[in-house]
């Protein structure tokens, strides 16, 4: 198995994963067989392949918002193992609370609630006092280049582009030691690829293991220390042959 088994923050050991089509006559979509690999601490471990082989799929499974059907995926977390495909409900929000950070495509979040209340709350959910989470929010918002007018504004209101900073700035803001990305820079032009490459640079030197999804080759090049190539897991090849 790639990295240090011994050392990682993250276990993926014979995860598989088939979504049930309840609405079409309990049609099996396979979307993940027997995946296997480890992220360990101060790397950027990269999920390969073509669209729809099972990528953010693999995130979720990791996150825990989807269940693996077989296997198991160990997350070190408070000095010891949880296997998130076991853990309680309960469990998974500690999880998330305390060791998994997500950053995904897509922002929900309340709405009313102003963009930089949500960073905000983020910071100080973890614990961060509020005269510290709120310069550590200003600097991250303005490092990504949103402009000072949005920051009272709910982020329903921005574009695509704008909403991704919010959900970027979220997820780096907290001290997470796992950190899940699934296409954060998707949305985003040049400039602000270039801050996201240097905030995963500052995470891998504070040791955070993270694992992301990158389409964009060269930014994939920039920051990943290794690469899965995820159609080795791909349940859909292994249907077919």
């Amino acid at each position: 198995m790639p990295g240090d088994f011994e050392k990682a923050m993250v276990r993926v050991e014979n995860a598989s994963k088939t979504f049930v089509m309840h609405l079409q006559g309990g049609t099996r979509l396979p979307a993940v067989a027997h995946a296997r690999f480890t992220a360990v601490r101060g790397e950027c471990l990269v999920l390969a392949g073509p669209s729809g082989i099972g990528k953010s799929s693999l995130l979720k499974m990791i996150y825990g918002n989807y269940r693996c059907d077989s296997g198991a995926i160990h997350v070190h977390h408070q000095g010891r193992y949880i296997d998130v495909a076991q853990a309680s409900a309960r469990m998974i929000l500690r999880l998330r609370l305390e060791t998994v950070g997500y950053v995904s495509q897509f922002l929900r979040v309340m709405p009313r609630v102003s963009a930089f209340d949500v960073v905000c709350a983020s910071a100080k959910a973890q614990g961060m006092n509020d005269a510290l989470a709120r310069t550590e929010t200003a600097e991250l918002l303005d490092r990504l280049h949103l402009p000072k007018r949005l920051w009272n504004l709910p982020p329903a209101t921005f574009s695509g582009g704008e909403q991704q900073r919010i959900n970027i700035a979220r997820g780096f803001i907290s001290d997470h030691p796992v950190l899940l990305l699934d296409e954060p820079t998707a949305s985003l032009d040049a400039a602000n690829c270039a801050v996201v490459v240097e905030l995963i640079a500052e995470k891998k030197r504070a040791g955070v293991a993270m694992i992301g999804v990158f389409h964009d080759h060269e930014m994939r090049e920039k920051i990943a220390d290794r690469v899965i190539d995820v159609s080795q897991f791909s349940a859909r090849e292994e249907n077919c042959g």
